[in-house]
C-alpha cells in the first residue's frame, strides 16, 4: 500500500512534468513576442515543478519498501540539482544581460554558459521524469501480480 502512496504521488508529479517539457514550454516560445517574456514564464514555472518533484522524491523515497527506493532518492536529487544549483547558476548569468541570453552574439561566453546549464537542466529534468516513470511502472506491475 505504501508502494501505491508513492506511485500516486509520482504519477501526479510526473503528469505535471511532461505537460510542462511537452506543452508549456514550447507553447510559451511559439506564442509569446518575444524568449524574454518565454524565459520568463519558465522562470515562474519550473521551481515549483522542481520543488514538487524534490519533495515528492523524497516521500515516495520514504514510503517505498522494496529496492525500487532508489528511483524517489534519484527523482529528489535531480529536482534538487535542477533547482538549486543549475537554475541559481542560471539566474546569476541572466543577472548579467539585458534582454533574452539567446540574443547575444554566438560569440559571447555568456550564451554558451547558458546553453550548457540549459543542457543540464533538460538533463535532469528528464532523469526525474524517467525515475518517477521507474516508480509508477513498478507499483502497477507490483498492483498487478499481487491481484492476481
Amino acid at each position: 500500500m505504501r508502494s501505491l502512496a508513492a506511485a500516486l504521488l509520482a504519477s501526479a508529479w510526473l503528469g505535471a512534468a511532461v505537460f510542462f517539457a511537452a506543452v508549456v514550454a514550447p507553447g510559451a516560445f511559439a506564442v509569446l513576442q518575444s524568449h524574454l517574456l518565454a524565459g520568463g514564464l519558465i522562470v515562474r514555472v519550473l521551481p515549483p515543478l522542481f520543488y514538487a518533484g524534490l519533495a515528492i522524491g523524497l516521500v515516495a523515497a520514504i514510503l517505498e519498501t522494496s529496492r525500487r527506493r532508489w528511483a524517489g532518492w534519484t527523482m529528489a536529487g535531480a529536482c534538487a540539482v535542477a533547482q538549486l544549483f543549475i537554475a541559481r547558476r542560471i539566474d546569476q548569468l541572466r543577472a548579467t544581460v539585458v534582454g533574452p541570453v539567446d540574443a547575444l552574439p554566438s560569440a559571447d561566453p555568456r550564451q554558451a554558459a547558458f546553453a550548457r546549464l540549459h543542457g543540464l537542466s533538460v538533463l535532469f529534468l528528464v532523469a526525474a521524469i524517467i525515475s518517477a516513470l521507474v516508480m509508477v511502472i513498478a507499483a502497477w506491475r507490483s498492483n498487478a501480480q499481487h491481484s492476481r
